[in-house]
């Protein structure tokens, strides 16, 4: 039995419960798993690289566990070009990440970003994260996320694609099965918080709260978790909008005085 190489990385950080259900099912299968992580949480870093200071890592475990004091790009660039040193992973995963990275959160997302930094190194890669931070099922959707990566190592992706993956938050046993989907709309409510230090300093704290708001459009991840399904969004390197350039060619948009 051919025993694959993983790189498994996300942006929660070493201690996350997502991460490690997933790692332990990995191994249990027989996958060789090379893990490199944040050192903390480092969500909502997007696909930031770390130019302005030196990275370190430290090795957890002997068992190919890593931890790097940078962004989950960063785990993905020291994974692959110094700890692996330049041979490519079988596959990269991202995840699973302990909240949702629906819609608009794709744009925010570290799960996501490292997931689309393997990609730009021509490594097949697939972000996981559940449709709510509330009780998530980490066992179960790690069963379910190990069959997703055994379609990928078997069949393939297009090229320069990777996939976004949720899974609905009900029981693993509940989920009507699998859907491609594309990219919804909505994310948070969106919510900023005022505090005051003692010295009677301001500050702010950027957030906001779950929820499920977009429309139910046929065909998004929005819907497809909303009605019990896993949604995968395969998601493109290329982010031109090509109707757009037909759209302003005809509007002779170019005709700047």
């Amino acid at each position: 039995m051919e025993k694959y190489r993983v790189l498994l990385v996300n942006d929660d950080g070493y201690q996350s419960e997502g991460l490690l259900s997933l790692r332990k099912k990995l191994l249990n299968e027989n996958f060789e798993v090379i893990t490199v992580t944040p050192d903390r949480n480092m969500s909502g870093t997007s696909h930031s690289l770390t130019f302005t200071r030196p990275l370190k890592i430290e090795k957890l475990e002997e068992n190919f566990y890593y931890i790097v004091d940078g962004t989950p790009a960063d785990c993905v660039h020291l994974g692959y070009h110094i700890i692996l040193n330049g041979e490519k992973p079988d596959i990269l995963i991202s995840g699973i990440n302990t909240g949702p990275n629906l819609g608009n959160d794709i744009f925010y997302s570290g799960t996501v970003g490292a997931a689309r930094e393997g990609t730009m190194f021509g490594i097949p890669s697939v972000a996981f994260s559940p449709a709510s931070s509330k009780n998530p099922d980490f066992e179960g959707m790690a069963d379910l996320a190990i069959k997703i990566v055994k379609q990928i190592l078997h069949k393939g992706l297009p090229e320069k694609v990777f996939l976004n993956v949720t899974f609905p938050n009900i029981k693993i046993d509940q989920i009507k099965g699998f859907l491609l989907t594309r990219q919804g709309r909505g994310a948070y409510r969106e919510e900023i918080k005022k505090y005051i230090s003692p010295s009677k300093e301001v500050y702010y704290w950027i957030g906001g709260e779950e929820a499920l708001e977009e429309e139910c459009e046929r065909g998004t991840d929005y819907t497809a978790v909303r009605e019990g399904y896993v949604s995968i969004t395969p998601i493109r390197l290329d982010l031109t909008d090509y109707r757009g350039i037909e759209i302003l060619e005809k509007l002779s948009f170019l005709s700047i005085e």
